[in-house]
């Protein structure tokens, strides 16, 4: 056998796993968004009235709406917070792994046990509220849950929270490739650790930026389990997102059809804007 094809053989069992669980699915959700299905019924040719309905459909505007707004807000928070976290726990102190683990310990719990941890922190008698009359901060309980205004930003909180560590891995391994000398310079030169941090570590670790940011971006997109364990998508559908919207459409109403047709949007969402990402990045990288 040539050498030029072994690679390729090797490869051959991921390419079928990936066409088996991830392509022959995305075909057969593109071909039921043209169709009328129900899981009961079979599938009935509509064309394009799938597609008509999804775009004059407010609730599916506000689930775009509300998944762009948690890309917005979250996204920026978890490319930038955890290079800080990294360069904390990158320092060489008695006891720092105990530290790392600890950061990273929310990502390792199950999403389920998260949701429900925090839905019981944001209760009117929850830990959140005690806190904060403790220290005069508010005079009566607020239902961080159940008040439209605060509730989605209450849920993007946890999911930074169980983000950060993640993302803090990922900057440490970067951390680690960044040249000593670089430091040293700095400090024989009087500079800051904060100027170290701004001028050094934050260029140096620009590709790892990069795909942090296009993983959280990704992953923004996709978020679910964190909306149904916490709000179920209330109050007044002010934390349904697209993936909500799906997941309402196909296993409650069991309209097949207008849920696929949605998913395909998600999916051309995700790429243009995961595209986007990596074309803006590559663009600043080679322009410094």
């Amino acid at each position: 056998m040539p050498r030029k094809i072994v690679p390729y053989v090797f490869l051959i069992p991921a390419i079928m796993l990936i066409g088996t669980f991830v392509l022959l699915p995305m075909i057969g959700a593109l071909a039921i968004s043209f169709s009328e299905y129900n899981m009961i019924q079979k599938p009935r040719f509509a064309g394009f009235n799938q597609y008509r309905r999804l775009f004059q459909d407010p609730f599916f505007w506000n689930a775009l709406f509300n998944s762009l707004l948690y890309l917005i807000v979250v996204v920026p928070v978890l490319s930038t917070v955890p290079i800080f976290l990294a360069v904390l726990v990158n320092q060489k102190l008695p006891g720092i792994s105990v530290f790392r683990g600890i950061y990273y310990l929310p990502v390792v719990t199950s999403l389920v046990v998260t949701g429900l941890m925090w839905k019981w922190v944001y209760e009117e008698n929850g830990v959140l509220n005690f806190m904060l009359q403790g220290v005069g901060m508010i005079e009566t309980p607020i239902a961080w849950l159940a008040v439209p205004s605060v509730s989605l930003f209450a849920v993007m909180a946890v999911t930074i929270w169980t983000g950060m560590g993640f993302y803090m891995v990922i900057y440490l391994a970067g951390l680690q490739s960044i040249p000593g000398s670089l430091y040293e310079v700095a400090d024989l030169q009087g500079v800051s650790k904060l100027r170290q941090i701004i001028f050094i570590t934050i260029p140096m670790l620009r590709p790892y930026i990069a795909l942090v940011a296009v993983i959280s971006s990704i992953a923004a997109m996709k978020i679910f389990e964190e909306v149904f364990i916490m709000t179920n998508g209330g109050p007044l559908s002010q934390t349904e997102t697209l993936v909500f919207f799906v997941y309402q459409n196909a296993f409650v109403e069991f309209d097949m059809g207008y849920a696929s047709a949605a998913g395909i949007a998600l999916f051309a969402l995700t790429f243009v804007l995961s595209v986007l990402n990596l074309l803006l990045t590559r663009e600043t990288t080679d322009a410094k």
